[in-house]
């Protein structure tokens, strides 16, 4: 039995066994006991920071905004994720995976939850205040679809569109930081990641369809259902193509190309490996997008460093 102090999902670590007890319901609300969604969030904005510094030819700024979107993304994500477990308390009471999460376990109260929601939401703004006007107008308009996001699932068989719309938003950060401004190129990268969000949270989320069905939460992993695969297919493949047509208007080098066909392939082996009847493999095959996503990024960063040569 998975004993109250430690989310159902969430295997040993630092949580677990280093930080102080009192401490410990805290991050977890903030997922720091689960790092990757705070990783998959961050992936697009090092992406958008990586190929505008490329189509800057210069790297000056980029090793500071490299820290600050991870900072950013990390601090951004737990504060998302507490909004989620507030307005999600009774749902999540309800669910095998997320009934021992800190609101509905008794751990944090709704008041507590609330109070650290605008401590992360603090930090977050110091963060933004560190770049441009303009990056940091872009990164407030985000958050009308992170505080609309946890109601999605209530009314729509498609709330994944709206967490890639919130999760992808840091494709257009790193282009807003760096010029100031958003073209064509950052909003086909943004298309680009919204399409990969959806179809790895549909991964994600067939870990909980039954449950779901059972209350009545609304999903892509239940409307694909048996046609997963097929949507995968779609889905990746937008992805892949969108970013494609992303470097070619950066006008990105070969790195960037060979970092994108692995990308594929890695993208490819989730589609093949996938088992939707079998949450650990869901979990293992969504958690793999970090590894995308970083192969990506280095193709990116490796590129941006010849062009600025």
């Amino acid at each position: 039995m998975t004993s109250a102090a430690r989310v159902a999902d969430a295997t040993g670590n630092w949580v677990d066994t280093v930080a102080p007890q009192w401490s410990r319901p805290y991050l977890r609300l903030a997922r720091f006991d689960r790092p990757i969604g705070s990783w998959l969030l961050l992936m697009p904005c090092w992406w958008s920071a990586a190929l505008s510094a490329g189509v800057a030819h210069r790297l000056d700024r980029l090793p500071v905004d490299l820290l600050l979107f991870f900072v950013g993304a990390f601090v951004m994500r737990g504060a998302g994720c507490t909004w989620n477990d507030i307005t999600d308390r009774d749902l999540d009471a309800k669910v095998e995976r997320t009934r021992s999460r800190p609101i509905p376990a008794g751990q944090v109260s709704v008041r507590a939850a609330l109070i650290f929601l605008v401590a992360q939401a603090l930090v977050g703004l110091v963060v933004l205040l560190q770049f441009n006007r303009f990056a940091i107008a872009t990164g407030i308009a985000s958050l009308l679809i992170v505080a609309i996001y946890p109601f999605m699932k209530r009314i729509t068989w498609w709330p994944q569109i709206v967490l890639g719309l919130a999760f992808s938003w840091g494709a257009l950060m790193g282009f807003a930081a760096t010029f100031g401004r958003l073209d064509a190129t950052a909003f086909v990268l943004y298309a680009g990641s919204i399409c990969w969000v959806i179809a790895y949270d549909t991964v994600y989320a067939h870990q909980d369809a039954e449950d779901d069905a059972l209350i009545g939460i609304k999903s892509t992993a239940r409307l694909f259902a048996e046609r997963t695969h097929e949507a995968l297919v779609i889905f990746y493949g937008l992805a892949v193509v969108l970013i494609g047509v992303a470097f070619a208007l950066a006008g990105s080098g070969v790195a960037a190309w060979i970092a994108l066909a692995l990308f594929a392939v890695q993208l490819g082996w989730q589609v093949r490996r996938l088992e939707i009847n079998d949450p650990a493999l869901c979990l293992r095959i969504f958690k793999s997008n970090r590894e995308a996503g970083l192969i990506l990024f280095a193709g990116l960063v490796i590129d941006a460093v010849m062009r600025a040569a």
